[in-house]
């Protein structure tokens, strides 16, 4: 009876010890002797673009390239059973892509234990972090400058309206009539620089339905001569968010690839990719999301200027001389109170800005899971 106790006990020890690596955000993979993959948790399936499936008993070298140098120390932690650290390590995937990554080595009964702490998430939590607080900062200045011109707006449109009722002359009205033109396209330009006042309905929404409502209005608007294809993971669930509002954020990104193309060469060169995948435990703001919809909108322009592609989503930011600088601003804001981010990379003839949507909101009171 004692051994049978003993026996569920470690069983039990077992299943908690699994269920703790499997919600780590940090990547860990367990080595066998022969520095093959034994283990790998869903953070570092996420990490190594691999599954633990198709990694199992892969060799480190297939895993990471160029691994000659991590083998021989691997070998020696064995030897003389010491654990060891190397900070800020730059490593390459099997994939091509480059990782710069603490990580600690660990000797264990059945061979090594390693844990993988990504730099690049740190440090684009930080950038998300410093965006943030600019960009609140930016909105609270808007805030104030627009209640300091709405103001004498109305003002100077009332008083437009009771000097039109005098004057003699009716022909003198299309003056006035300018006047109070200008004060409310005036106050309607403040108004967009607001962004939305509403906060968004949420209800189930299928992205690709978003994506194909877009695809079609914008191939009526260029009568077909641009090319848009579709890149779509079929398994992506609905997400949470307002229909509307999604649509009006995806449809901005894709006008501005479309006049930025327009502008470079002719449209029927244009290309417009349309990507959506899911990805695991991402971090927004600080707060990590079990799994998230990526959405990328790729085109093939002549890119956003360097100096400019961290100031796009700030208001009145326009790379063309004929933009407002609304667009951009409103959809991160539009995202933003979906607990989403919009991010830009781009060179001349690859723009892609990348939409990321939690599947879930999650309320301003719930608890959120932790580093």
């Amino acid at each position: 009876m004692h051994e049978r106790l003993t026996g569920q006990q470690r069983l039990s020890q077992i299943q908690r010890e699994a269920s703790l690596l499997e919600n780590m955000t940090t990547a860990v993979v367990m080595l066998g002797s022969s520095l093959q993959v034994k283990y790998m948790n869903p953070a570092a399936e996420v990490l190594f673009a691999v599954s633990e499936q198709r990694s199992h008993n892969l060799s480190i070298t297939e895993l990471v390239s160029r691994s000659g140098a991590l083998n021989s120390r691997l070998l020696e932690a064995m030897e003389t059973g010491q654990p060891y650290t190397r900070r800020e390590k730059d490593l390459e995937c099997h994939d091509g892509r480059r990782l710069l990554l603490d990580y600690t080595a660990t000797p264990v009964e059945e061979g090594i234990l390693l844990e993988f702490q990504q730099l690049d998430r740190l440090k684009k939590i930080s950038r998300e972090e410093a965006l943030k607080t600019n960009r609140e900062t930016a909105k609270n200045l808007i805030r104030g400058m627009a209640h300091e011109i709405k103001n004498p707006l109305g003002g100077i449109r009332g008083a437009a309206q009771l000097l039109a009722r005098e004057l003699p002359d009716p022909e003198m009205k299309d003056f006035t009539d300018i006047i109070i033109g200008e004060a409310d396209r005036l106050r309607n330009l403040v108004d967009r620089m607001l962004g939305p006042l509403n906060p968004p309905r949420l209800e189930p929404v299928n992205i690709h339905a978003v994506l194909e409502h877009v695809r079609q209005l914008v191939l009526a608007e260029t009568k077909g001569k641009l090319q848009i294809l579709q890149d779509y993971d079929p398994s992506v669930p609905e997400v949470s968010g307002d229909n509307e509002q999604l649509i009006q954020v995806v449809l901005n990104v894709v006008r501005n690839a479309c006049q930025a193309i327009s502008g470079s060469m002719p449209l029927n060169q244009g290309k417009v990719t349309l990507r959506t995948r899911i990805r695991r435990q991402f971090t927004i703001e600080s707060r990590i999301h079990r799994l998230i919809c990526q959405l990328d909108i790729c085109d093939n322009g002549p890119g956003i200027p360097e100096d400019m592609q961290e100031s796009i989503f700030y208001p009145m930011i326009s790379g063309r001389a004929e933009g407002s600088g609304l667009g951009l601003s409103i959809a991160q804001s539009i995202m933003g109170q979906h607990q989403g981010l919009i991010e830009c990379s781009s060179e001349p003839g690859n723009t892609t800005f990348t939409l990321y949507l939690p599947f879930e909101q999650i309320s301003a009171g719930e608890p959120n899971e932790q580093h």
